[in-house]
């Protein structure tokens, strides 16, 4: 199999596969004139942070540098105490994960649905303890988390649920945007997202005392506007600058354009692959609508030779770039879980007299069959809204093309 000469696929990592243009240098040239590069004395962040709330139907929405920080606001805005667990997904970036340890708590994984990606309510539920401070669901690749389960367990134990939307801009769950559906939303606008600043990220809740925490959180906990304003606890600075305000401004008046195109493009691709044996397309949450952040193709073994690894070797080879496995390994595989690499040599949170009378923490992969098959069985293709049908179309050849010489 041979590459096409004829197509080039546009990528995220430049402008041949983002919407950056003269919009986004207006924006930047009133930042750069005002001389004012300091969201707590510009314009442009405040504008995004209206806009971005307004957007998703939210009172009120708070920018920071990184989805990351994001995260790091919804944990300490829940403030967990120090041993305290906070549930998560092992199929996600450590940057989703950090913030919980940061704020002295400590990650637990609950497995996913190996046809979806996502954590659900019964992996979920398998998990909780006495310990137990928070649920972050994370909406993997655009296709949301059944929510409703979920909710209803969270409600019944009590717990918030921090809705991880990196990948999820305009995914939609029964017709309600995902970030407004648990008790806070996140949000990133890294390089390859549906909207980008580079870097960049952004924290929405529905509850004023929430907002105001995450708010502080946000800047070293300073109580800006207050009759007398002190700094009241432990935080950092993670505000976000005026030059990516300015190109958030230009990127949102452009995101449903984006998103509409992510999916047409997409189900496009997903007609073109019927009944190629062996690749299925991606399984669609019931009563949600997938933003399609990437593509991932799910391998079956026993009709693909090779599976989901020799797929893509050949897709890659034909010049269609993919991830065969996604992250690898699950999350907590990584060495700073797995040797408890945190703060010195102490292995805090893990170990300390705040879990003397706790059973230790255990990662092991038996517990997780779910995302053992997700990861060996899928084939992630990037995605963008500069695709047309042309590129679609000739990727489409490509998958039927490898699946029928691997069968």
């Amino acid at each position: 199999m041979s590459k096409s000469p004829s197509v080039s696929l546009p990528s995220d990592a430049n402008a041949s596969g983002r919407s950056f243009g003269t919009e986004e240098i207006a924006e930047l040239e009133k930042v750069i004139r005002s001389g004012t590069l300091n969201c707590t004395r510009g314009t442009a962040v405040k504008a995004f942070e209206e806009r971005f709330a307004k957007w998703l139907g939210m009172p009120a929405c708070r920018a920071v540098p990184s989805g990351t920080a994001a995260v790091h606001a919804a944990v300490a805005a829940i403030d967990p105490e120090p041993g305290d667990e906070i549930i998560t997904t092992p199929i996600t970036d450590m940057g989703a994960i950090t913030p919980i340890l940061y704020q002295t708590a400590i990650p637990v994984f609950a497995d996913v649905d190996p046809e979806t990606y996502n954590v659900t309510a019964a992996t979920i539920a398998k998990k909780i303890t006495r310990r137990t401070k928070a649920i972050i669901v994370t909406h993997l690749f655009g296709n949301p988390c059944d929510m409703d389960p979920i909710l209803a367990l969270a409600a019944e134990k009590r717990l918030p649920v921090i809705e991880d939307c990196a990948q999820a801009f305009g995914c939609l769950y029964k017709g309600k945007h995902v970030g407004t559906l648990g008790t806070i939303g996140c949000f990133s606008l890294q390089q390859g997202k549906h909207m980008s600043t580079g870097e960049g990220g952004m924290v929405v809740a529905g509850d004023p005392a929430l907002m105001r925490r995450m708010v502080l959180f946000t800047d070293k906990a300073w109580g800006y506007g207050d009759p007398n304003p002190d700094h009241y606890f432990l935080a950092p600075n993670y505000r976000m600058t005026e030059l990516q305000g300015a190109v958030a401004v230009a990127q949102l008046g452009k995101l449903d354009r984006m998103i509409a195109r992510r999916i047409e493009m997409a189900e496009r691709l997903t007609a073109a692959l019927a009944g190629v044996r062996g690749v299925a397309a991606p399984k669609l949450t019931p009563g949600g609508r997938d933003s399609y952040w990437k593509y991932p193709l799910r391998v079956d073994p026993a009709v693909i030779q090779g599976g989901a690894d020799a797929l893509g070797a050949k897709l890659k080879a034909a010049g269609v770039f993919c991830v065969p496995r996604y992250i690898q390994k699950p999350a907590f595989e990584c060495q700073i879980l797995r040797d408890r690499v945190t703060f010195g040599k102490s292995k805090f949170p893990f170990e300390g007299p705040h879990r003397a009378d706790e059973p230790p923490i255990v990662y092991d992969r038996a517990e997780t069959p779910g995302t053992t098959d997700a990861l060996a069985r899928v084939v992630v293709l990037p995605w963008n809204e500069r695709y047309d049908p042309e590129h679609v179309d000739w990727i489409a050849g490509v998958i039927r093309t490898a699946a029928a010489e691997l069968a």
